[in-house]
């Protein structure tokens, strides 16, 4: 996807937010954000998919994957650690 394409989804987004009547604003975000619950597992999994062909087929290191990816290096240690979702999917620290 170009930049061109990431902004024409950026603008449609921009749109929704200028939906005058507050009912039909709020139905068309609840209907994104439900379409996006389905589309975030999907490309997560993608991401990891990609993330550890990366590092097992082309050596990669944790670093060199964010920057290609451009992601957080954390988003990358946190595929290797096995962690997905929020901080409540991750094990507690011990204190």
């Amino acid at each position: 996807m170009s930049d061109e394409e990431v902004q024409r989804v950026s603008d449609a987004l921009d749109e929704v937010e200028r939906i005058a009547d507050p009912e039909a604003r709020v139905r068309a975000k609840s209907r994104i954000m439900a379409d996006q619950v389905k589309r975030n597992r999907e490309w997560a999994s993608e991401r990891k998919e990609l993330v550890q062909r990366l590092h097992r087929e082309e050596g990669l290191s944790y670093r060199q994957i964010a920057a290609r990816l451009d992601i957080k290096l954390s988003t990358v240690q946190d595929i290797f650690r096995g962690y997905t979702g929020s901080g409540t999917h991750r094990p507690k620290s011990e204190e």
